[in-house]
């Protein structure tokens, strides 16, 4: 898929100064940040390519190349190789980290201060899990045992990608660069230069002549692997956590890229979340509405007491102080709240309608029913 043009994509015109450039950048990343935008893969696309964008146009020297070539000019920029410069999630999440924006990012801790000073070519991918929990889980943290199917070292030849006693050897063409670079034109000022990788060696710089017979030469296999994830409470949908290099191992002894994380809510058959409070309904008999008491109703712990009222109306919250849900950062619990409907009986036996009937007498001789204007 051909590449948008980074100064299109940051909003700011070529000879923008750094400070219009780093200023673009704060406010869409803020904007389309996965934190702002959970579930959602356009705004996830976006922050990449804006993070990608920041990074070739906030550096003087890829600017001057983006400039000159476009983005044939900084192939590889970000992995010291000749494949295009994609950036993945953890990376872009890392920098918007770096620049230190002051976005509350529930998650800060798990990525730690700083990030790759450079990325090996051979670095591997990435890899993303969604891990749905329940809002009891939630609601007190929980360790989750994950199974993986990542790419792991191949044990045969400890990543080397070669059988025991042979050594790759630095291609011939690229001369272990990676990159075939061709003069295709040149001006007063300047020569054109075309970068592109290595066709003899696919970019690798080295060639694999006597390749592992358990890996034919990648250096990794793909091998299951179960890992435990402790979830600490009171996570919500779309937020996240990095596992630093527990992605995929990288090609011929790279660098593994990073676990994911990012948990999803699954949807409470009773409750309802809004923030660290949880709500339900329940129905009363109008006889409790009328004398008051109290009832038992469920929470994410157990069951709890709520006293209801005398007279109280329908559509009426009660409150049961911090059976809610915790905050990431700690401080109070939610609490839980309870809206009362009041149910009308539809079927009465000859004795209940004869003692209610008693009853609307005396309502209607006091005359009780009163006309008012509805509020609205």
């Amino acid at each position: 898929m051909s590449k948008r043009d980074y100064y299109e994509v940051l909003g700011v015109s070529r000879n923008a100064s750094a400070e219009e450039i780093k200023k673009a950048y704060r406010e869409l990343s803020k904007k389309y940040h996965p934190d702002r935008n959970p579930g959602n893969k356009n705004a996830e696309e976006r922050f990449k390519e804006i993070a990608e964008a920041h990074a070739v146009l906030n550096d003087s020297e890829k600017r001057k190349l983006y400039d000159s070539y476009g983005h044939d000019g900084i192939r590889g920029a970000g992995s010291g190789g000749g494949a295009p410069f994609d950036m993945d999630l953890s990376e872009a999440l890392r920098r918007f980290m770096q620049e230190g924006f002051g976005f509350d990012d529930p998650f800060g801790s798990f990525f730690g201060g700083g990030g790759r000073a450079s990325r090996s070519s051979n670095r591997g991918s990435d890899m993303r899990i969604q891990l749905k929990l329940t809002l009891e889980e939630i609601q007190t943290g929980v360790t989750k045992q994950v199974k993986l199917r990542p790419y792991l070292t191949c044990d045969l030849c400890n990543g080397s990608g070669s059988e025991r006693g042979s050594n790759p050897v630095t291609c011939p063409v690229c001369h272990g660069s990676g990159e075939i670079h061709e003069r295709i034109g040149h001006s007063f000022f300047q020569q054109m230069i075309n970068v592109r990788p290595c066709h003899q060696c696919n970019g690798q710089g080295v060639i694999i002549n006597n390749p592992c017979r358990r890996c034919l030469g990648d250096g990794r296999v793909k091998k299951e692997k179960t890992i435990n994830i402790e979830v600490p409470a009171g996570v919500a949908t779309g937020n996240y956590m990095t596992r630093r290099s527990e992605g995929n191992a990288g090609l011929r002894g790279g660098a593994p890229g990073d676990l994911i994380v990012v948990f999803e809510e699954i949807p409470h058959k009773i409750f309802t979340r809004h923030g660290q409070d949880i709500y339900l309904q329940t129905l009363i008999p109008w006889t409790l509405a009328v004398l008051g008491g109290e009832i038992q109703v469920p929470t994410l712990s157990g069951k709890g007491n709520l006293k209801i009222p005398a007279g109280i109306e329908s559509g009426k919250v009660l409150r049961i102080k911090s059976k809610g849900l915790p905050g990431l950062r700690g401080g109070p619990m939610g609490d839980e709240l309870v809206r009362i409907q009041i149910e009308t009986p539809h079927q009465l036996s000859r004795e209940e309608r004869k003692l209610i009937d008693s009853l609307h007498q005396i309502y209607s001789s006091e005359n009780r029913i009163k006309i008012e204007k509805m509020k609205t």
